[in-house]
């Protein structure tokens, strides 16, 4: 018989995440103690005891990884990231630390704006050259699948800039992109006085040009005060399904607008930050099927409070999502670790819901059906981690635990980390 490729023994545990969303977080983990792991063709081939695998299995050519009695789980998919852009807001950050808002800051000519004049003087080559640093620490994180939105350029010379950077970027590492198209992040400077030309730019341009080139699979709209109405998102994501992609929303981050609401009313994926989410929303949500995705990362680095309501979503059967936004204005930060410890210190989650959301629930959020799992005949997106279980690592605070990262069968990441109880 055909020889495993890779095999990957002496686990503690293999967090298999098979369950489904309204199944409770340590059922949904599927554990199974002490198993392996055999890969073949970049696929998973079998999760069991050792001691069942066929015979003819393990040969000379199979690289067999011993896990040292740690754990193994699938590789971790983050659903909402800005990780391509140009610029930095160091200074804007300081100023949140002597008390300025975010709003009073983007009012101040800075906040997305800033980005936006950074990424726009960039060329494609500059923001591929800046991405690929990031990306390799998130994968060193043990992100394995990340979506990327776009929405530092808006205009569509610019937009098309910044997917096509993602797209060339997918090629060039081994994380795994899913692009989003957001040229409703905000109304660009030039169209401040002319806002409904620039919706007739991102509807009868943008978004046409970015669907003949299929550059995303998502499109998502920023409602909230100073950005976009929930009429304007109709319209918008609208335009985008017809066209075939499918709506996101970022919505009632720092009001609370109804937008939750919006997202269930327009079948949207997924509802993303809902710091500010009401119960009716909330109730929304779970009625449409929407995915809560939830960034405390973001929470933490605005100053801003509340953080959004994960347990009241958990238990009204919301299907909760946890991401990095990584960006460069209100979550500078690759840690997906920061931001499993917070959503159990600050949206109410256990490590078992925190672990799901950061797997199989963001796989969901994506419609990547076959991703966030430890499944035979799946894509074998792996992680070794320097820990027995999956609680010590929301306990041990923003520290990296992934020691060996495995992304469509091959070792990407393989580091000297110590292990650790």
């Amino acid at each position: 018989m055909e020889t495993l490729e890779l095999l990957i023994r002496n686990t503690s545990e293999v967090l298999t995440v098979e369950g489904s969303p309204q199944e409770p977080a340590e059922r949904a983990l599927t554990p199974q103690p002490n198993a392996c792991v055999g890969v073949r063709r970049g696929k998973v081939w079998y999760v069991g005891p050792e001691g069942s695998l066929p015979k003819g299995a393990v040969g000379p050519s199979t690289r067999v990884l011993d896990a040292h009695g740690q754990f193994v789980g699938p590789g971790f998919v983050d659903p909402h990231t800005h990780a391509v852009f140009a610029g930095e807001r160091a200074a804007e950050f300081d100023l949140r630390c002597q008390g300025a808002t975010y709003l009073q800051i983007a009012q101040a000519g800075g906040g997305i704006a800033n980005t936006v004049r950074a990424t726009r003087f960039a060329s494609e080559e500059d923001l591929i050259r800046l991405a690929l640093p990031r990306l390799q620490l998130m994968l060193e994180y043990g992100i394995t699948t990340a979506e990327v939105k776009s929405g530092y350029g808006l205009s569509l010379q610019d937009e098309l800039k910044m997917l096509k950077a993602v797209q060339r970027l997918s090629t060039l590492q081994p994380l795994e992109l899913i692009p989003t198209l957001m040229c409703a992040h905000a109304i660009p400077e030039e169209y401040r006085e002319w806002r409904e030309a620039y919706m007739d730019l991102c509807i009868k341009e943008i978004i046409p040009a970015v669907a003949e080139q299929g550059l995303a699979r998502f499109c998502d709209v920023f409602v909230e005060q100073g950005a976009f109405s929930h009429a304007e998102a109709r319209r918008i994501l609208g335009a985008a399904q017809k066209l075939g992609m499918k709506p996101r929303l970022h919505v009632d981050q720092l009001t609370s607008s109804g937008g939750a609401e919006l997202a269930a009313e327009l079948g949207a994926a997924t509802a993303d930050h809902l710091e500010n989410v009401s119960d009716a929303g909330i109730r929304a949500l779970a009625q449409a099927g929407v995915t809560a995705v939830l960034v405390p990362t973001a929470t933490l680095f605005l100053r801003v409070r509340p953080y959004a309501p994960g347990r009241k979503l958990r238990d009204a059967g919301v299907n909760v999502a946890l991401g990095t936004n990584l960006n460069p204005g209100s979550a500078m930060s690759e840690n997906l670790p920061l931001t499993l410890g917070l959503a159990c210190l600050e949206n109410g989650l256990t490590a078992a819901e925190a672990y799901w959301a950061a797997t199989r629930g963001a796989a969901l959020a994506l419609g990547l059906n076959t991703y966030g799992r430890i499944t035979v005949g799946d894509p074998a997106n792996l992680v070794v981690f320097s820990c027995s279980n999956y609680r010590h690592l929301p306990y041990h605070l923003g520290i990296n635990h992934a020691r060996i990262v495995i992304k469509d069968g091959h070792v990407v990441v393989e580091s000297e980390r110590a292990l650790c109880s």
